[in-house]
């Protein structure tokens, strides 16, 4: 089965997800409740991780974590095979807890909105679940860390950061009149929680934030890739490379990406410009004709077999 590359740098924000090991409870009373949420803390005690949101459901957990130290694999090895031993040892059982890998979406931290929209996500969990009534606040639901988020600092634990998200709700004080707006605000979005279009960024993909960020982790990931990574990740980051080719071919010929698109279809400098995206990315001949204005991709096929026979390269 294809996975994804871990993506680990100094700093970085994931939303993870793991489930059950065919979709079994890996939850099946409040001691297990506890004891992942125990866990957890020895978790970040050891790692450096700094916990944004939490929220446990039935069968699955949700993990919005920055990792100072770049070791999300480490950490959640950790996190995930002490819960096992611990999980089966308490109920007499062999064998996996957890499906194969977890989830790690790259969350983008330096723009507003990106982690605010990841945590809020995992705070409404139990809404869409609909495991509170609707008469039911939020708070009313123990296992996640939006008690954590209206409880004084005195009274939560120390590695969960409230900073930034209260941050990006315009929340400036972690005071009490700061959480009551916070809780305000969380319980207002209720209405949308089940919003698949709005969600559906975070649900699916690699990634979650602008596409300058997306490119700069493409870049720091080029080379990387092996056969066994997701299709998705691969083509991203083969049309990542190709981009960066037709920039600076644009910038050595001091065209305009309207140059580019007014240009003949058999212009030799757009057929070699094709070429060399082509020679140097894997990305079909599809793609390069479309992005390249160069007309259907059977015809730019003939048209390279053509330029590369008769030479026409030379008139780069």
């Amino acid at each position: 089965m294809p996975r994804k590359l871990r993506v680990q740098y100094p700093g970085a924000i994931y939303h993870v997800m793991s489930r059950g090991n065919g979709k079994q409870d890996i939850f099946r009373n409040d001691v297990d409740r506890q004891d992942f949420v125990k866990t957890l803390a020895e978790t970040c005690q050891k790692t450096g991780f700094q916990v944004h949101a939490w929220c446990l459901m039935r069968n699955h957990f949700h993990l919005v974590a920055e990792t100072p130290n770049a070791n999300l694999v480490a950490g959640m090895k950790w996190l995930l095979s002490v819960y096992t031993i611990r999980f089966n040892h308490r109920h007499q059982r062999l064998g996996h807890v957890l499906s194969g890998r977890y989830k790690a979406l790259v969350v983008d931290g330096s723009s507003s909105g990106y982690l605010r929209t990841v945590c809020d996500y995992v705070h409404l969990n139990p809404v869409r679940a609909k495991l509170l009534r609707p008469e039911q606040r939020l708070l009313e639901y123990p296992w996640s860390s939006f008690g954590g988020y209206l409880a004084a600092q005195a009274h939560r634990p120390e590695w969960l950061r409230v900073d930034r998200l209260l941050g990006e709700h315009g929340i400036q004080a972690d005071s009490a009149a700061g959480r009551r707006q916070f809780e305000q605000r969380m319980e207002a979005q209720r209405a949308g929680a089940s919003n698949g279009a709005e969600w559906r960024p975070i649900r699916r993909g690699w990634c979650f934030g602008t596409p300058d960020f997306k490119a700069k982790l493409l870049e720091q990931m080029e080379g990387k890739l092996g056969e066994h990574h997701a299709g998705e990740l691969k083509r991203e980051s083969a049309e990542a490379k190709a981009e960066r080719i037709i920039q600076e071919e644009l910038k050595r010929r001091r065209w305009t990406e309207a140059d580019l698109n007014e240009r003949a279809k058999s212009d030799p400098a757009k057929l070699a410009l094709a070429a060399r995206v082509r020679r140097e990315t894997t990305l079909t001949i599809r793609w390069i004709a479309g992005r390249l204005h160069l007309g259907s991709w059977k015809s730019l096929n003939a048209k390279l077999h053509r330029w590369k026979r008769t030479g026409e390269r030379n008139h780069q």
